[in-house]
């Protein structure tokens, strides 16, 4: 099927402006081709105009690259992703002495080590950002026991040293050279500093339902972040990266960044997830997250820095990758509208609706789940209100002041699952994903944002 430039450049004006986007990029790789399309403005205050080769930063997506980097020392013989974390980095520690001993590479590229997410510490700018921040990050609780499903940046940040130790640089320069220079991915960086040779997208934030202003910042980020959130680089570069995987680990001349099994192993099932809304994960691969969509496998991630979004998707069937990055506004219903009649039309793909409360709600006790729940970063208060359930997600620590406490309505799909109100268009296209689960010990836990936080009171 020819792709219709004409037609989706159409789509991606008509619906960033729909969803006040500011400016959006989109690189879609089929058949064998990339196509690219930009839209809108880098900076509503400055005018600049989005292009195609602009950058953006990506969030998230970053696990991505800090997986592959990793997968690719795996291939070399170099890491075992089944020892424990100690047989490189000696004095890894964490608040667990058990875990502290048993955590493998594995875990925590599939978010199953029990380290934590929100634990905002700045390195500093120096080349030991990454040591620094997982010394301080030793006496941090675990959310939950190793084994268990909870979302972790902490963990990336593990996996960045372990690059650094293994190749002898910095993670920045690792990726570099492991990944950006094989692939020709000219404009894919990780420093602030880099970006300024480059167009790149500024920030916005606001309210939904309007345009967003630029942000008083654009990246608030220590470096040490990196890891897990500091990708800059454009819509076609991220293609790139997927077309490596979906070419079983081939670059575009003709060399091997990866073995074919290696890319297979990224893609395998580790883990099943209890939130399977926030970004509609189906499960976790080793970095990537996992998607069946009626029967047809898919794989992605996304991101989200300060006022930008980042969506990447994979469908291996068609030959199919996607990548959306966008700079504030409703990013989450762009990505959700676009991405639909995208892959429908190219990989014959029926995506997931937006995550919403059942027309008709089930009559649910709520007693059970009643109690503040912690972890590090975040206090949640679930509590009844006049025979409604109410939430409360205030950020804590080193997290305090980030952002205003989000307070709303629980609305029930079932026992365990909640459509919590008042969460703004970043956590599917409106509604927040609440969802109660039990710890091997028996305690309650609550799991916001594919993070796991165990229940401290009732």
């Amino acid at each position: 099927m020819t792709f219709d430039l004409s037609h989706w450049q159409t789509r991606l004006d008509q619906l960033a402006a729909t969803h006040h986007v500011p400016g959006a990029t989109l690189a879609v790789l089929t058949e064998g081709e990339v196509h690219e399309l930009a839209t809108g403005r880098l900076h509503t205050g400055t005018g600049v105009e989005t292009t195609t080769d602009s950058l953006f930063l990506t969030g998230s997506v970053a696990k991505v690259y800090t997986a592959t980097a990793i997968a690719r020392l795996a291939d070399e013989g170099r890491l075992d992703l089944d020892a424990p974390v100690r047989a490189v980095l000696p004095d890894f520690t964490v608040a667990d002495p058990e875990a502290s001993t048993t955590i493998t590479p594995r875990q925590l590229l599939s978010h199953t080590s029990g380290l934590t997410c929100d634990f905002n510490y700045d390195g500093g700018r120096g080349d030991d950002c990454l040591e620094r921040f997982v010394a301080a990050a030793a006496t941090v609780p675990l959310d939950c026991p190793p084994g268990m499903v909870s979302y972790s940046s902490v963990g990336y940040v593990v996996l960045g040293r372990i690059i650094e130790v293994l190749t002898g640089t910095t993670w920045d320069q690792a990726l570099k050279d492991l990944l950006f220079a094989p692939l020709g991915m000219t404009h894919s960086m990780t420093l602030p500093e880099e970006a300024l040779a480059f167009r790149t997208a500024m920030s916005h934030l606001g309210e939904p339902g309007a345009y967003p202003e630029p942000a008083p910042a654009w990246d608030l980020m220590p470096r040490a972040a990196g890891p897990y959130g500091r990708v800059i680089t454009s819509a076609a570069d991220m293609v790139r990266l997927a077309r490596m995987h979906l070419d079983g680990g081939t670059a575009p001349d003709g060399g091997r960044v990866l073995s074919a099994g290696a890319v297979e192993e990224m893609q395998r099932r580790v883990a099943g997830v209890p939130d399977k809304w926030t970004v509609s994960a189906d499960g976790w691969g080793l970095g990537w997250t996992l998607y069946d969509w009626d029967g047809i496998p898919g794989y992605g991630h996304d991101g989200a820095a300060i006022g930008q979004y980042a969506y990447l998707r994979v469908v291996p069937h068609a030959g199919v990758a996607v990548s959306l990055l966008t700079n504030g506004g409703g990013a989450r219903q762009l990505y959700g509208d676009l991405l639909t009649e995208l892959l429908a039309e190219l990989a014959g793909v029926t995506m997931p609706g937006a995550f919403e409360p059942a027309a008709e709600p089930p009559a649910v006790d709520l007693a059970p789940h009643v109690g503040v729940y912690r972890r590090e970063g975040v206090r949640i208060t679930i509590s009844e209100q006049d025979g409604a359930g109410r939430v409360r997600y205030e950020f804590m620590d080193d997290m305090a002041g980030l952002s205003p406490a989000i307070e709303g309505q629980l609305l029930p799909l079932s026992s365990t699952v909640f459509a919590a109100t008042g969460a703004g268009p970043s956590f599917s296209e409106g509604y927040m994903p609440v969802v109660f689960a039990t710890l091997p010990d028996g305690n309650a836990c609550c799991y916001i944002g594919m993070r796991c936080a165990p229940r401290i009171a009732v």
